[in-house]
């Protein structure tokens, strides 16, 4: 009776023991935000590595694009939800150290300046990439670019540019190109996510870029998601379809979950 007795209280021990490492390890685990500053030539940007620091060794990584209004919480907000899922991210600065414009006309002439100058897009984005692959967090064979809105379009234009990354995913960005010959430089596969009723990437442009990926020979996906209009994934857009941008949840999870098949594909 006594030996019995003993030894449920120490089985009873050994398990209270085990609780109290594993609610330790998770109290000490959490998710991390490091801020890094750097130069495209003469432009001093500011970027952020989210990521879980129980987690150790190098991990498939994320590069994240912002949307038109720069890196802001909306992009910290996603880059916790990747971080959540085990990936390293790298929320990339496009337009420079405390350049956020907070009103749509600014906004849509700094996205425009880029737009137009797709040399310039490509060189900031392939600079962060390059800062990401430094981080020793990082596995530089499994990276990942994905991009809203503006960052859509600028994960796009580093696959045309033939960058070294795993796959590229555009949720609602722009999907024309001035130079759809481009797209023979793309290595990597493509998944674009597209609102079906967005006024701003109108059907003759989801065509272009359909025979543009075609041409080329790519990996790509198009998926379109019906009566959802720019920005379907923005919480901060509102309901209202006819402004041309608004939040669609049935399109933001299907999108969410389409891009986390894609990950668990290329990342294999």
């Amino acid at each position: 009776m006594i030996l019995r007795t003993n030894k449920t209280i120490f089985m009873k021990t050994t398990l209270s023991l085990l609780l109290l490492a594993l609610f330790s390890l998770a109290a000490r685990a959490e998710i991390r935000t490091d801020l890094i500053v750097y130069k495209d030539g003469d432009t001093v940007l500011q970027g952020q590595f989210v990521y879980n620091d129980a987690l150790q060794g190098k991990r498939p990584s994320i590069l994240l694009v912002h949307q038109w209004k720069g890196l802001g919480e909306y992009e910290k907000k996603r880059a916790v939800m990747l971080a959540n899922l085990s990936y390293v991210v790298f929320c990339v600065d496009i337009y420079g150290k405390g350049v956020r414009p907070d009103n749509a006309k600014d906004a849509g002439a700094l996205a425009g300046k880029y737009k137009a100058d797709r040399a310039l897009l490509r060189s900031r984005v392939n600079m962060g990439l390059r800062v990401m692959k430094t981080n020793e967090r990082v596995n530089p064979q499994k990276i990942a670019a994905i991009g809203y809105c503006f960052g859509g379009t600028t994960v796009l234009e580093l696959a045309r540019g033939g960058a070294d990354v795993s796959g590229v995913v555009s949720f609602h960005g722009g999907l024309s190109s001035p130079a759809p010959d481009d797209a023979k430089q793309i290595k990597c596969r493509v998944l674009a996510l597209h609102g079906a009723d967005d006024p701003f990437v109108p059907a003759e442009e989801v065509a272009g870029f359909a025979k543009e990926m075609r041409d080329a020979k790519v990996d790509w996906q198009l998926v379109s998601y019906g009566n959802a209009v720019h920005s379907f994934t923005d919480w901060g857009a509102g309901g209202d379809n006819s402004k041309g941008a608004a939040y669609n949840e049935r399109a933001d999870k299907r999108s969410w979950e389409a891009m986390k098949v894609f990950f668990a594909e290329i990342f294999r």
